[in-house]
């Protein structure tokens, strides 16, 4: 399935999940109703929109940060009724929150009801959704006919994924060979296609419905191919191409334009803007909250490090961020003040390969070593997220020192906006190996999301409390 009709689909799941959680909030309050139970129950109108709002919104937020909708086509019933119960039960944990929160004073009897309708309701339609949707692009959707030009291993390939989306109304028609290519009868993968010389691509559009065509041509073949391109173009028909053409390169690709020139972009980093943007408006709000109300406790932070050790309150040093830019990093104090200056005569507890990192470093200040401990020396950090020059979830800033040791591998962890926390920050702190860091910041900016971010950002609230894995 294509990445546009995954992206439908999932759209598709959030709104069966609104249509359902509306269903049974309202089965949930008709039963409560009819129950002969001593306490009256009912629920002002604007309580009651208010309520099913918010239930609806959480649900579906669910969804997507458990990545549920990712699955529910094809989804064994185990796991459908594993997410049904995970979604279901946070879910109905947030609204009990709400309700508390609000002082609702809600029926305990139809908060159990509404969760059980719900989890009934989503595990009935989830289990028969393969069938529905089958259902659907029958009666609704004609079959989306597809060609492919190349008898390489690559359109073979493409063949067998054609065929494995067959329930999403997708039909191989046949191959076509390019001028140089052996054109045998047919080609046999779970069934067999005809095979039809390039010449013959004008009249298989004039004879046969043709929706698309892939080309898996090998790369130095394209020149060769323009009049199909060209004849493709001027009858309004979809081309695509297969672009593996370097198959070690694991960069998203896409087709941008510089004023009218056509440009294909290999991008290795998380690279939707509205995604991107709902992230930095993230970090606005939450860096602009958190200042404001940690600034009081901040100036008393400050005036305990002046107290207590001579030097700055605020330590700055230079770090390297997006794309290697440098910047003015803060933090407060925990060392000397001449802790840099100390470096050198350290350097042989260093417990790091690449990164300058001391378990107990003599270096540190008694009240440095509580900061540390719970990151409350991070605190000032939040005005680098708020100028821009970091996110509160991403790679952690290294110093220029430590990049100019990279290896080429590990520089691609400076094509995402530094962060507060990450992936490693939550899976161990500072008991992880540099290799360690390394590989879990990749395997952050690889699958990176916006519900990623905050199940780090959810994570790292008890790391932090309880002071887990920091030296």
């Amino acid at each position: 399935m294509y990445s546009q009709h995954r992206r439908k689909a999932r759209l598709l799941f959030g709104v069966s999940d609104v249509i359902l959680a509306t269903l049974a909030f309202e089965a949930a309050y008709q039963t409560r109703l009819w129950l002969p139970l001593e306490r009256y129950f009912e629920i002002p109108a604007p309580n009651k929109a208010l309520l099913l709002g918010f239930s609806l919104l959480t649900w579906v937020v669910l969804g997507y940060w458990l990545s549920i909708y990712e699955r529910l086509d094809s989804a064994h019933p185990m796991v459908i009724l594993r997410d049904a119960t995970r979604q279901c039960g946070f879910g109905l944990i947030a609204v009990i929150l709400f309700e508390f929160s609000l002082r609702l004073d809600l029926s305990r009897v139809f908060l159990g009801l509404f969760g059980l309708y719900t989890w009934l309701l989503l595990v009935a339609f989830r289990w028969k959704i393969g069938k529905i949707i089958g259902l659907v692009r029958k009666e609704f959707a004609a079959p989306h006919y597809v060609l492919i030009v190349g008898l390489t291993d690559r359109a073979h390939r493409l063949g067998q994924l054609i065929e494995r989306s067959q329930d999403y109304g997708f039909r191989l028609l046949a191959f076509l060979a390019t001028a140089g290519e052996d054109c045998p009868e047919r080609v046999q993968l779970n069934a067999p296609y005809p095979v039809y010389p390039i010449s013959e691509l004008p009249r298989i559009l004039r004879e046969y419905v043709v929706d698309e065509i892939l080309f898996a041509v090998d790369s130095d073949r394209l020149a060769s191919l323009e009049d199909a391109f060209l004849l493709c173009d001027e009858e309004g028909v979809r081309t695509r191409v297969a672009v593996d053409f370097f198959p070690h390169v694991n960069s998203d690709i896409y087709l941008d334009r510089l004023g009218e020139a056509p440009l294909l972009t290999f991008v290795a980093a998380p690279h939707d803007d509205l995604r991107l943007l709902v992230k930095r408006l993230t970090d606005i709000v939450i860096a602009s909250a958190a200042l404001v109300l940690l600034s009081p406790l901040m100036l008393v932070i400050a005036l305990l490090i002046k107290l207590t050790s001579s030097g700055p309150a605020i330590f700055k040093q230079v770090r390297c961020g997006l794309n290697g830019r440098r910047f003015v990093f803060y933090k407060f104090r925990s060392m000397v003040a001449n802790a840099e200056e100390l470096k050198s005569r350290f350097a042989h507890l260093n417990e790091k390969e690449v990164a300058f990192k001391i378990a107990n470093d003599p270096r540190m200040t008694p009240l440095g070593r509580w900061l540390r401990k719970f990151s409350i020396d991070e605190w000032p950090q939040l005005w680098n997220v708020l100028r821009g020059d970091m996110s509160l979830v991403g790679p952690r800033p290294a110093v220029p020192e430590e990049v100019e040791r990279y290896e080429r591998w590990q520089r691609r962890r400076l094509r995402m906006r530094p962060g507060l926390t990450c992936l490693w920050a939550v899976s161990g702190r500072d008991r992880l190996d540099f290799e360690t860091w390394m590989k879990l910041d990749m395997q952050y900016i690889d699958n990176w999301s916006l519900s990623l971010d905050w199940k780090i950002l959810i994570r790292t609230i008890p790391q932090v409390l309880l002071g887990k894995g920091a030296h």
